[in-house]
């Protein structure tokens, strides 16, 4: 099968070789030969911005959305997850070195991948079933999803409705209570719950999976949909890095000597909003609340002392983490401990102040967290190494497949 892969990749390099090398692993994590990937498929389509060298500072205002599109073949969007949490694939995808490293891994090969002192960053935010239908006292149809919970009786919320409650209507969700609308607070609603609004969310509630994937959330969802470490309800969306662990893998870190904490980021339904501005510098990023406790902070700077590196478990704890050490910066001290709002948007020349490496899924074509993850690891090498996921038909997007990667350090890049 390597041996196959290899002959088919190598007819295609040419004019076209990216000097990417792919190094294949056998069942036991061994390294089998390399092979060179190609630099163009003809399912995605590619800029003619020139390749940036290792190191080189990539400016925001070089790039388009058009940068970050790419031609996803339908099938690859992973519908289901895995019947087993860690029997996903994982993309080792190394950018510091020249030519980019790109390895074909397990995720039961993460440990393999991480040393004694590291410290792996975990979100706890659970999902809340946060999508409701019901009607208007007229009886229309409307349909709600929670964005964030503000208080015991109240929440906000996105409605879809014929026509825009206002404040006072009474709507009936899930045919189970009413719900009173509240002020306006732009583009969510306001609504006051009869009782405590997470026992109702829990209750009467549905799951609100993301909109690529088809199916009606079920049984099944309800328990793939959250990360066994989930303890902080709030969020309407999962940080779906984490949905690759499961306690035995936690376990063997543990035993390996590598470190772990929580952060709290409550995802937000933004993370589903596109880009709609051609210019990146300009798109107006969603808000999400998030809390980076003292415990956190004092394993960093242990981790720091050690020479280990800290390990962002997705794209949300990498936002959190980034976002208070940001604040912290522009304040002129040292990280500390921070319950704020953030809407930190990182696109290429982004200077990383926390995480060494990222562990995240695959993300979706001109999205901000494909932005994020390309000025992480590099724009260039995050393309050659979606290029590949695609031709080795890897999965794609919340129940699809990871990548472990390594920052790309860029000493030139101005404060952020």
């Amino acid at each position: 099968m390597v041996t196959q892969a290899s002959d088919r990749l190598g007819a295609s390099q040419g004019k076209y070789n990216s000097g990417f090398h792919v190094v294949r692993t056998n069942d036991a994590g061994q390294a089998a030969h390399p092979v060179i990937i190609a630099a163009r498929a003809p399912h995605l389509r590619v800029s003619a911005l020139p390749a940036t060298p290792a190191g080189r500072f990539e400016p925001a205002r070089m790039f388009t959305l058009s940068d970050f599109d790419f031609n996803l073949p339908p099938e690859l969007i992973a519908q289901t997850a895995l019947p087993d949490r860690t029997a996903s694939r994982l993309l080792e995808v190394d950018g510091t070195v020249a030519p980019a490293r790109l390895v074909d891994r397990h995720f039961t090969e993460l440990p393999s991948c991480i040393a004694a002192g590291d410290l792996l960053v975990f979100n706890d935010t659970k999902v809340l079933k946060a999508r409701f239908f019901g009607q208007k006292a007229s009886g229309g149809k409307i349909e709600v999803l929670i964005e964030r919970v503000t208080g015991t009786h109240t929440a906000l919320a996105q409605i879809r409705a014929s026509k825009s409650p206002g404040a006072g209507t009474t709507l009936r969700l899930a045919d189970a209570f009413d719900v009173t609308v509240g002020e306006r607070v732009e583009p969510f609603f306001t609504l006051n719950f009869p009782a405590p609004c997470l026992d109702l969310i829990e209750q009467f509630g549905r799951l609100p999976l993301p909109p690529y994937i088809e199916h009606d959330p079920d049984a099944t969802d309800e328990t793939r949909y959250q990360t066994v470490y989930a303890s902080n309800p709030g969020a309407v969306a999962a940080p779906t890095a984490g949905l690759h662990f499961d306690q035995p893998m936690l376990d063997r870190l543990d035993a390996m000597g590598v470190e772990r904490a929580t952060l709290t980021l409550h995802v937000g339904a933004g993370t589903f909003q596109p880009v709609r501005v051609d210019n990146i510098a300009e798109h107006k990023m969603h808000s999400e609340w998030y809390d980076l406790p003292q415990s956190l902070v004092d394993r960093i700077a242990a981790t720091r002392a050690r020479g280990g590196n800290v390990i962002a478990v997705g794209t949300t704890s990498m936002r959190a983490l980034e976002a208070a050490a940001r604040a912290a910066d522009e304040a002129g001290r040292p990280l500390a401990p921070t319950q704020a709002e953030t809407d930190i948007f990182i696109t290429p020349g982004y200077r990383f102040r926390v995480v060494d490496r990222l562990v995240t899924n695959f993300h979706l074509p001109k999205s901000t967290l494909l932005m994020l993850v390309s000025a992480f690891a590099g724009v260039e090498t995050i393309r050659a190494a979606y290029r590949h996921a695609i031709d080795e038909r890897y999965r794609f997007f919340s129940y699809g497949d990871a990548m472990l990667l390594t920052r790309r350090d860029t000493p030139e890049a101005p404060r952020a």
